[in-house]
């Protein structure tokens, strides 16, 4: 009987990220879809509960904290993971965070700060899980884009221009490691109201104006990111690198709605 292409068992899977927002909710879906699952992050209580709910799902976990900002912190914790289960086939880069604020007002500080979680970090993690992925024989890393990597939101330069950055470099990387059968792809969300970003949406001039460029009149919902991300996570995806799936309600499609 021919395997399921889109079945993730077997694999390891670890997710920078994943304690709250759309990086846990895309760790439970590649744990319902067969993984075993590794989520990265540093908020010890958040990271316990993602924790459980893996192992709830009957999948194999660890629970190890880590500071993706700091790749001393991420070889150790590659280590553990190696050491606990064996292997990492897929690796996800879901960390980020956002400030709003006038371009002109930004400061050096401001700007390299965010730059160091939003892009560093996810140069560092690829390079810091390389060798396991190579190992596999059939590594896949997807990196968390947004639409803010195609087009400029107001007064979050530096957050667009990170983003903008994390789609270069999955291409870039996409290109060089494909000798490796590492497949490097993007998902680009469209507007998922998260603790990251919920402030600047909800009952905001900005939030109604995201809804009217919106086909679907709505934001997103986590759950709908899962089955881009298993979809690049899986056999399926054994031809597709170096791309960006855009999820986002017909966002980036859009002219006049009304």
């Amino acid at each position: 009987m021919q395997r399921n292409s889109l079945d993730l068992s077997g694999r390891v899977a670890v997710v920078i990220g994943a304690t709250s927002g759309l990086g846990k909710e895309i760790a439970l879906g590649l744990a319902e879809h067969g993984a075993d699952v590794v989520p990265g992050g540093r908020r010890a209580d958040l990271l316990q509960n993602t924790c459980d709910e893996i192992a709830r799902l009957g999948r194999r976990t660890l629970y190890y904290a880590v500071d993706a900002t700091h790749k001393a912190s991420l070889e150790t914790f590659r280590d553990n993971v190696l050491a606990a289960l064996g292997r990492v086939d897929i690796l996800v880069n879901s960390a980020g965070r956002t400030f709003r604020k006038p371009t002109i007002a930004v400061d050096a500080e401001e700007w390299s700060s965010l730059f160091e979680t939003n892009l560093t970090a996810v140069l560092e993690a690829c390079q810091v899980f390389f060798e396991p992925l190579k190992a596999s024989g059939a590594g896949r890393i997807v990196n968390i884009g947004s639409l803010s990597s195609y087009a400029a939101f107001h007064e979050v330069a530096a957050y667009c221009a990170s983003k903008s950055a994390v789609l270069s470099l999955t291409r870039s990387l996409a290109c060089e490691w494909a000798q490796y059968n590492i497949c490097v792809n993007a998902i680009a969300p469209g507007v998922f109201p998260t603790e990251l970003n919920q402030v600047l949406l909800n009952g905001s001039e900005r939030g109604r104006e995201i809804l009217l460029r919106t086909p679907m009149r709505r934001f997103g919902h986590p759950r709908e990111l899962v089955g881009a991300a298993v979809l690049l996570a899986s056999d399926a995806a054994s031809f597709i690198t170096g791309q960006s799936i855009v999820v986002d309600g017909g966002y980036l499609a859009s002219g006049v709605n009304s």
